[in-house]
């Protein structure tokens, strides 16, 4: 089914950032979704708020890192900053032209870049926000779907195929709830799946609900756990494309909360210049349960891989400071393990989830 652009849009401003008259809201996306981009003009004005439309060109990103001098690199456009400090909200929307854009680009340039903009990110992330997808043909072939069936995907995965799309995700909302008050009193959490038997420590941790607010889809709730308790070894099976960098087959071992050997069979080369991002980039900075069973499959995008229902997924580098995680790192990359064929997660010994299925 395509997707219905007035009702993602007024999901978007009302639901995930509740706009309010008078608020000025940054939107950014690439030219692809003007569609979508023009109902949440259309959705904020309506609520009497400011618009205001960052659009990008096709290939723009990958010709700035291409053609940046050092300064470009190494700091921040005061204009930027100033933006992110006196907007209320932003909306950041994934419509990529080409998901490989920057497979090219040196990772260390990225990292240079990611590195001095932690001012710009940091402030941004104490305002209003949400990350949300419009469907590009470039996202369907990644996805491995014909345009179409990947639209339909996309649609069911923010419940936008339901009678009452809020109420589902209150609905699932809820749900999450009730997996938080079963991880509230948990001091150690154990992962073990094929090639995986990890164990990490999450007392006196807050779990957040990730019910659609700030990332459209959601269905997460997470948590940060302490940085030096992570210890075991992990296989990531499911691929991931940071900065459109293959990655697969991710293997890491942890001692007392320090990666200390990585491999990777696809993108070793990224994996390890990650990895030297900065001194957080080899500790945890997150762990998180996906619970969106209208995701069953991963399309190479973090945003929807990481909500795969009965999944789980460690970030490497920067925590969430609502979590009262402290790592602090310019990189954060959710890495994702599958525990729907012969996986487990325990809390304290019990199961929370084995084989892909919730046992509350």
């Amino acid at each position: 089914m395509p997707i219905d652009a007035a009702a993602f849009a007024d999901l978007l401003t009302d639901y995930c950032l509740e706009v309010q008259p008078g608020q000025e809201v940054v939107v950014r996306s690439t030219t692809l979704a003007a569609p979508l981009l023009l109902e949440c003009q259309r959705a904020i004005l309506g609520r009497d708020a400011w618009p205001l439309l960052r659009v990008e060109l096709p290939g723009a990103t990958p010709d700035f890192y291409r053609h940046a001098r050092d300064r470009h690199l190494d700091l921040f456009s005061e204009v930027s900053f100033a933006e992110v400090k006196k907007s209320h909200a932003h909306l950041g929307i994934q419509a990529p032209e080409n998901t490989r854009a920057l497979a090219g680009i040196d990772p260390e340039r990225l990292s240079r870049a990611a590195r001095a903009r932690k001012p710009v990110r940091d402030l941004m992330m104490r305002k209003r926000w949400c990350a949300s997808l419009w469907p590009t043909q470039a996202g369907a072939q990644q996805a491995g779907m014909s345009f179409a069936d990947f639209e339909a995907f996309v649609a069911r995965a923010l419940f936008l195929d339901q009678p009452d799309p809020t109420r589902s995700w209150g609905e699932l909302r809820a749900f999450q709830e009730s997996l938080i008050e079963r991880l509230k009193p948990a001091r150690e959490l154990r992962i073990e799946a094929p090639g995986t038997d990890v164990t990490l420590t999450v007392k006196g941790r807050t779990w957040v609900n990730s019910d659609g607010r700030r990332n459209m889809p959601s269905g997460e709730v997470f948590t940060g756990p302490h940085e030096a308790s992570a210890n075991g070894r992990i296989r990531f099976g499911v691929p991931s494309s940071p900065a459109g960098v293959d990655v697969a087959g991710v293997d890491l071992e942890f001692r007392d909360g320090l990666v200390v050997a990585a491999a990777a069979e696809r993108g070793e080369d990224y994996l390890q210049r990650a990895l030297a991002t900065d001194e957080g980039a080899r500790r945890l900075g997150e762990i998180g349960i996906g619970t969106n069973f209208g995701i069953d499959r991963a399309i190479g995008a973090t945003l929807f891989d990481e909500k795969i229902g009965g999944t789980v997924h460690l970030a490497l580098g920067r925590s969430y400071t609502e979590t009262g995680g402290k790592n602090e790192s310019a990189l954060h990359w959710d890495l994702i393990c599958d525990l729907r064929r012969g996986g487990r997660l325990t809390a304290d010994g019990e199961v929370v989830v084995q084989d892909g299925r919730f046992a509350l």
